[in-house]
């Protein structure tokens, strides 16, 4: 209830953190994408996509192991985000955010990882703001990105280097003219 938004709080407050809830998520894919075609920076690219990938599968069975209704399913604060009454637990939005800005933080560079961490407890602030997600929610997708890297990086360990030279064979099937052309990185 402390985080929670009340018809009191500033319009401009929650048109913000509606923002953030929808849209701010939306800077991932064009990282990524800028980060395969143009810097380029694959390894790091193919480690997040892991990542996301094994965090969105645990995320997915931790909600239908533990389906935890929404604080607007349960009467409890205010909703100002429609959204379905789903399970909330974790939240998928958190998980993606968390498991993109840890890899960061893991991988990348630091300046980038501050930013992107940011960005995340922005994400689980706007959305907890907006009454469809407890703190818990966010709290477990944080440690669901824990975990999702850290099996990334033991996968990687294992495998990376033979998923790094079939990627970067695929990707020169696809985009052979465009990299003859200096249209995207190779």
């Amino acid at each position: 209830m402390l985080i929670n938004a009340t018809p009191e709080s500033p319009e401009w407050l929650i048109q913000f953190a509606d923002f953030i809830a929808v849209y701010a998520i939306n800077i991932i894919p064009v990282v990524l994408l800028i980060g395969w075609l143009w810097l380029p920076q694959r390894k790091l690219v193919l480690k997040i996509i892991i990542a996301l990938a094994i965090a969105v599968l645990t995320a997915k069975m931790l909600s239908s192991i533990y389906p935890h209704s929404r604080p607007f399913v349960e009467h409890i604060g205010h909703q100002f985000l429609n959204h379905s009454a789903t399970p909330s637990f974790p939240s998928s939005h958190g998980t993606i955010a968390f498991t993109f800005a840890l890899a960061f933080i893991l991988w990348g560079r630091i300046s980038q990882a501050v930013a992107f961490f940011s960005l995340a407890l922005m994400i689980a602030w706007a959305r907890v703001y907006l009454g469809v997600h407890w703190p818990l929610d966010m709290l477990a997708a944080l440690l669901v990105s824990l975990l999702s890297c850290a099996i990334t990086q033991y996968i990687w360990s294992r495998v990376g280097r033979v998923i790094l030279v079939k990627s970067a064979r695929f990707y020169r099937y696809l985009f052979g003219i465009s990299i003859k052309k200096n249209g995207v990185k190779y």
